[in-house]
């Protein structure tokens, strides 16, 4: 396997844009989510794209395809509600081992198709661990603020089953992203740890946060420099920013977290803030712009997009990139 850590020091890595963007551009229906497999279940199951890699999974290898082909250098699988504490809202808890497996299967299949015709360009697979439908630090209950609906070994477990299943799909690193809750993460990075020991295995592990607001915090309440010192005890490739906010708006926050740590750094924000509508209007060249000005303060190391991202703005992206070297870091450097 191409070590991920020879290529990151050499430039800088492009990740893949929004999956679930691409989705839409299907209009897949519910007919389309079951397939002949799930045709007569019980829930509907429209709105499940993990499901879609077992009954649409040549769709799923598209969007992979298209993301390579626009210059990503990793792609992530469709695992981002993959556990079974999020399919449990479709009634497919048992169904987590195979949708990660199956995902896995198919993003490095396409994968080493595209390493095989460029070996100087070599392509990764991020397995997508998503932050889950609930929190372990707050309560959804106003009126019960000490009610947790999710423990710390609930989540362990089910992120265990889920990282098991990536690792034996073929995954070349681990992405915890979207991270809302930190305790949610520590809970994630603690299954990691126990399955690289069990497996005796190591695997690159990038760790990638969400600022939810202007005040420059996550969900659960921490700062850019408390989020980082919360998971830095875990050997990782890189941490960095996902979702929530556009590229213009993530930068300052990048700079704060690039300036404190000796981990890689990756960003992957949204195609600027919604409208009133909950839809992404930036431009690929007004992305780009954006993303340009991170490269010039050089803050970073993996850059992608995350909501209302496509192909279109991952090529826009990965043009400019090859005009600046890789961020260094002090072990490193």
């Amino acid at each position: 396997m191409a070590n991920i850590y020879n290529e990151i020091q050499k430039r800088i890595l492009v990740l893949d844009g929004a999956m679930g963007t691409m989705l839409q551009r299907y209009n897949f229906t519910e007919e389309d989510f079951r397939g002949d497999r799930f045709k007569d279940y019980p829930s509907s199951l429209k709105g499940n794209n993990d499901l879609l890699s077992l009954t649409q999974p040549n769709a799923i290898a598209d969007v992979h395809r298209k993301y390579f082909e626009a210059g990503a250098d990793i792609v992530e699988t469709n695992t981002f509600s993959g556990t079974t504490i999020a399919m449990a809202d479709y009634d497919m808890e048992n169904l987590v081992y195979e949708l990660n497996f199956e995902s896995a299967k198919i993003a490095k299949y396409v994968a080493t198709e595209f390493t095989n015709a460029n070996p100087e360009k070599p392509r990764f697979v991020a397995g997508s661990i998503g932050p889950t439908n609930r929190t372990a630090s707050l309560s959804p209950d106003v009126n019960r603020p000490e009610f947790r609906a999710v423990t710390f070994d609930e989540l362990r477990i089910a992120y265990k089953q889920q990282v098991e299943a990536l690792i034996d799909g073929g995954v070349d690193l681990l992405l915890v992203e979207t991270i809302f809750d930190t305790l949610n993460a520590k809970a994630a990075l603690f299954a990691i740890e126990e399955v690289k020991e069990e497996k005796n295995i190591d695997i690159p592990i990038m760790v990638s946060g969400t600022i939810t607001d202007a005040s420059g915090r996550t969900l659960s309440g921490q700062t850019v420099e408390a989020f980082l010192t919360s998971i830095s005890h875990v050997p990782l490739l890189s941490v960095g920013f996902n979702c929530a906010l556009g590229a213009e708006q993530l930068q300052p926050y990048l700079k704060r977290l690039s300036s404190q740590t000796d981990f890689f750094t990756s960003a992957h924000p949204n195609a600027g803030l919604p409208n009133a509508f909950g839809e992404y209007d930036q431009t690929p060249e007004e992305m780009k712009n954006f993303i340009e000005a991170y490269l010039k303060d050089n803050l970073i190391n993996i850059i992608g997009g995350c909501c209302g991202t496509n192909p279109e703005h991952i090529k826009a992206i990965a043009e400019v990139v090859k005009k600046y070297e890789p961020r260094k870091i002090k072990a490193l450097s």
